[in-house]
């Protein structure tokens, strides 16, 4: 693991979830996509997740072969930004999915591409045995970096025991977890693990938790170990959420940091950002439907702003659901503030450009 890369990790930054923009006959849109990617880094986040949740599994199918033309988009728009200010090309971190021999595959692709890590999804191991699914991270670690990914079960169809996690931190080449169980015990479980680990120090902690950001992120999780106190933070956070009104996101985790270094009190405004912010993901995320338009939702923010041209998706079940544009656009006319619109509206013609 790059050091550099490795510090910035646990320094903390935002990190969205990059989505699929597709033309409306289910094309990949390179402009859009593109344009995603730059507004991304315009905002100040700190890497970018592509092949994730957000940009659609179904791009994992070799027979749909977007998989490696969507990592190359957002790794050539990371270098050309890290070239022109004249920094550090941004983390990227590439979705893993499948059983072995698939993930193996996909991170040779994203290594080659310059892609820092790899976020393991366990989604094709369910049903399996907790050594079978270590085993599995660690011959895909031998190939990229690992950075650990806890799904809601809603999504993945299964839960990761305390004692997996126990497992999984021993593994010398995973520096980072994704935790996104949408669930306060699922959680802990994580963070107790990385406690006992001894490797605190060097695991970067994330926030996948749309439903509780801003929470996740303020709070200082201490564990008592027969005496010893383990204090734990979440560095920062590479959400679905955090792929619309980046620039907001970057706002909220620069405020937190400043918080933490200087050992203030907690602001009354960061909490009430919190519950709009888990108001507003309730809609996007469609929580009412089992989560069926999450993927669209996000779209569906992005399009209104131009950064998407349609909210298609390749798989006809992760549509937006009956009324829930409707939901959007109220939640976005009730709470303003919370959007990037006019970070968006200044910018936009360049993104788009060639």
């Amino acid at each position: 693991m790059n050091s550099q890369i490795q510090k910035k990790l646990l320094s903390g930054c935002v990190i969205p979830a990059h989505p699929l923009a597709l033309t409306k006959t289910k094309r990949l849109d390179e402009r859009h996509q593109r344009a995603l990617s730059r507004y991304y880094l315009a905002a100040g986040a700190g890497g970018m997740a592509v092949g994730v949740h957000s940009t659609q599994f179904r791009i994992h199918d070799e027979t749909v072969g977007l998989y490696k033309p969507v990592l190359s988009l957002a790794a050539e728009e990371a270098r050309r930004f890290a070239e022109r200010e004249t920094q550090e090309v941004p983390i990227l971190i590439a979705g893993i999915v499948g059983g072995t021999d698939q993930a193996i595959r996909e991170a040779e692709v994203a290594k080659d591409l310059g892609y820092h890590l790899g976020l393991v999804s366990l989604k094709a191991f369910q049903g399996k045995t907790i050594p079978e699914m270590i085993e599995h991270v660690r011959e895909t670690s031998h190939v990229i970096p690992v950075m650990g990914f806890y799904l809601q079960e809603t999504i993945s169809g299964m839960r990761l025991p305390l004692k997996f996690w126990r497992e999984f931190v021993e593994i010398p080449h995973v520096y980072a977890i994704k935790i996104a169980p949408f669930h306060r015990y699922q959680t802990l479980d994580v963070l107790e693990a990385v406690a006992q680990s001894g490797r605190s120090a060097e695991i970067a902690l994330y926030t996948g938790n749309d439903d509780t950001i801003i929470s996740d992120l303020l709070t200082q999780y201490e564990f008592n170990l027969d005496g010893r106190i383990v204090k734990l933070r979440m560095a920062g956070g590479l959400l679905g959420q955090w792929g619309c009104w980046t620039k907001r996101a970057v706002e909220y985790l620069e405020q937190i940091k400043a918080i933490h270094h200087n050992q203030e009190p907690i602001s009354a405004h960061l909490l009430t950002l919190s519950h709009q912010l888990t108001l507003a993901n309730k809609v996007i995320f469609d929580v009412e439907n089992q989560f069926a338009g999450c993927i669209a939702g996000i779209s569906y923010v992005l399009t209104r702003q131009g950064l998407m041209g349609s909210v298609q998706t390749l798989d006809p079940a992760e549509n937006l659901s009956p009324r829930q544009a409707e939901k959007i656009d109220r939640i976005m006319d009730n709470y303003p503030h919370l959007t990037d619109d006019e970070f968006v509206k200044t910018n936009l013609d360049n993104w788009l450009s060639s």
